[in-house]
């Protein structure tokens, strides 16, 4: 897993490669909440991903939660799942996040 801002600033890239599973929940976690200020968008790129489990999803809405938890005065940072292949789409798909985050 690797994590990186975008070059304007506005954005979180967390890049998550292999299994998305509980082995990954601290790394995940470190990822987003190191980052000050927190950005606008927290960008999660799954083209590398292979699989993703129940607890990849709990970690996903908690880091929607994290998203309230900074929002101030107005802004509120958004969460976009990007570049999913087909299986892990499928998952996301049956578990209904796209209508929880926005998937491209």
């Amino acid at each position: 897993m690797t994590s990186e801002v975008s070059e304007s600033g506005d954005a979180l890239i967390i890049r998550v490669a292999g299994n998305f599973d509980f082995n990954m929940h601290r790394e995940f976690q470190r990822a987003y909440r190191n980052v000050s200020p927190p950005p606008r968008t927290f960008l999660v790129d799954l083209s590398e991903t292979d699989h993703l489990d129940s607890a990849a999803l709990g970690m996903l809405l908690l880091l929607r939660d994290y998203c309230v938890e900074v929002a101030s005065a107005g802004t509120h940072p958004q969460v976009e799942l990007m570049n999913a292949n087909a299986h892990v789409s499928h998952i996301l798909s049956v578990s209904n996040f796209d209508r929880i985050f926005s998937i491209r």
